[in-house]
């Protein structure tokens, strides 16, 4: 059986040959999944090839202390707090918020 999971786009810019896109989902543990993509020639200082790509996951146990983190209560949808809050031009906080909140975060990236 898949599992069909809801996801939101915080980000989805195109300037010119360059494009960036920045998701979020829940995945089947519950855990918090943020996507990243770059494409174009905007990535030449991390990839040869013309493509970065790197993904965050926050555990399903420390996602109550990052809504709060994110200006939502315990009632909140994550997903919807996100979408509301964080996304658009506000989507490159919420890395940096990430890095210096203390909670512990999976972090991995690919460039060619």
């Amino acid at each position: 059986m898949s599992f069909a999971h809801r996801q939101v786009v915080l980000r989805d810019e195109h300037s010119g040959k360059d494009s960036r896109s920045l998701c979020a989902y829940l995945d089947e543990a519950g855990s918090l999944h943020i996507d990243g993509q770059d494409l174009g020639p905007s990535t030449s200082p991390v990839s040869g090839d013309g493509e970065y790509e790197w993904y965050y996951t926050i555990g399903v146990e420390h996602l109550p202390r990052l809504v709060v983190l994110l200006g939502g209560s315990q009632d909140d949808d994550l997903l919807d707090l996100l979408e509301e809050r964080w996304s658009g031009a506000r989507s490159g906080d919420l890395e940096p918020l990430l890095r210096t909140s203390g909670i512990p975060v999976t972090f991995f990236s690919y460039s060619g």
